[in-house]
C-alpha cells in the first residue's frame, strides 16, 4: 500500500445551516455546529477511515481548538505531524449553508498561513510514497514557500504528486499562470468545473480537461451532480462516471475532499480510471449526506 503524505490546511469549521432562505441584513434561524475542517486535513481523514496509510503535515495554534483538531486526526488514524504556532490561532472557517445546501465560506487561515519549509518532516518524503498538496497552501502567500518546498522534496525523493485546486475565487485572485508554474511536475490535478474554468477560460469541463493536460499528465474534474471525468493525452475522449444518487443533500462541505480521498487509493493501486472515479463519487455522496466535511467518527 502506498503511503499518502498530505500537506495542507487544518481548520475548525463553524457550520451555520439556515432553516429558511437567508433574510439578508436581518435574522435567519439556523443550526450552528462546529467541525474539523481544512481541505488537506479533510482528505487525510477520509483516506484514513478508508484504510489508507496517511500522514498529514500542517500547523495549528497553541489553543484548545488546535488540540481538539490534533486529537481528532489521530482518532481517524492519521499520522498527524502538526507544528504548534505560539502566536497564531488555529485556522477557522465560517461555512454558511443555505436551506438548499449551497455553501459560502469565510476563511481565516490563522496558523496555516505560517507553515514553513522547516515544518516538513524529512522522514515522510521517500521513494514509493505519494504527496498530495492542498492548493490552499500555494494560494496563501504565507505558506507558499512550504508548498513549493514540499513539491521539490517529493520530486527529489521520487514520489508521485497530486495537487488540488482548492477554491475558485482565491485561485482567480492568485492567477492561473502562477498556479500552473508552481505545480509543474505534478502527475495528477484535481479541479472542479469552476476551478478548471479559472485555469483555462473554458466553460465546458470536457474542453477544459483537454487543455489542462498540456500541464498535467492526468486531470480529474469534479462536476457535482454530473459526476466526474478523467483524461490523459492520447485518449479520444475523457472517461466519465455519474454521481451517486443521494436521498438528500445535507451539506456539500468537503465533498470534493472526500472525492479525492476515494479516487487516490484506487488510482495509486493502478485500477482503471472508471473505478477510481466511481470510488471518488461514492465517498463524495457520503460527505454530502451529513453535516461537516469529515467522516463521522
Amino acid at each position: 500500500m502506498t503511503r499518502v503524505v498530505v500537506v495542507g490546511d487544518l481548520m475548525t469549521d463553524a457550520v451555520a445551516r439556515a432553516r429558511y432562505a437567508l433574510a439578508r441584513a436581518s435574522d435567519t434561524p439556523a443550526i450552528v455546529t462546529m467541525h474539523g475542517g481544512g481541505s488537506g486535513a479533510n482528505i487525510a481523514s477520509w483516506l484514513a477511515v478508508e484504510g489508507a496509510e496517511v500522514a498529514f503535515i500542517g500547523r495549528r495554534g497553541a489553543d484548545i481548538t488546535g488540540r481538539n483538531r490534533d486529537m481528532e486526526l489521530m482518532g481517524y488514524g492519521v499520522d498527524a505531524r502538526l507544528v504548534m504556532d505560539p502566536e497564531r490561532p488555529t485556522g477557522t472557517c465560517v461555512v454558511l449553508v443555505t436551506h438548499k445546501g449551497e455553501r459560502t465560506m469565510l476563511s481565516d487561515p490563522g496558523a496555516n498561513a505560517a507553515l514553513s519549509p522547516e515544518d516538513l518532516p524529512r522522514d515522510l518524503f521517500n521513494s514509493g510514497g505519494h504527496l498530495h498538496l492542498s492548493g490552499y497552501t500555494l494560494i496563501n502567500e504565507g505558506s507558499r514557500e512550504a508548498g513549493l518546498a514540499a513539491l521539490e522534496m517529493a520530486r527529489r525523493s521520487g514520489m508521485s504528486i497530486s495537487v488540488d485546486c482548492s477554491s475558485s475565487a482565491p485561485l482567480e485572485r492568485t492567477g492561473a499562470e502562477p498556479f500552473l508554474e508552481w505545480t509543474n511536475g505534478a502527475k495528477l490535478l484535481f479541479a472542479n468545473a469552476d476551478q478548471a474554468k479559472v485555469l483555462t477560460g473554458r466553460d465546458d469541463p470536457e474542453a477544459a480537461v483537454k487543455v489542462l493536460t498540456a500541464w498535467f499528465p492526468q486531470v480529474v474534474i469534479k462536476m457535482n451532480v454530473d459526476g466526474a471525468l478523467w483524461y490523459t493525452n492520447g485518449r479520444p475522449e475523457p472517461v466519465k462516471v455519474a454521481a451517486e444518487p443521494v436521498d438528500r443533500v445535507v451539506d456539500g462541505t468537503g465533498a470534493g475532499d472526500a472525492f479525492a480521498a476515494g479516487f487516490l487509493p484506487e488510482w495509486l493501486a493502478g485500477k482503471p480510471p472508471a473505478e477510481a472515479l466511481a470510488a471518488g463519487c461514492r465517498l463524495a455522496s457520503k460527505a454530502i449526506s451529513h453535516l461537516g466535511a469529515r467522516p463521522r467518527l
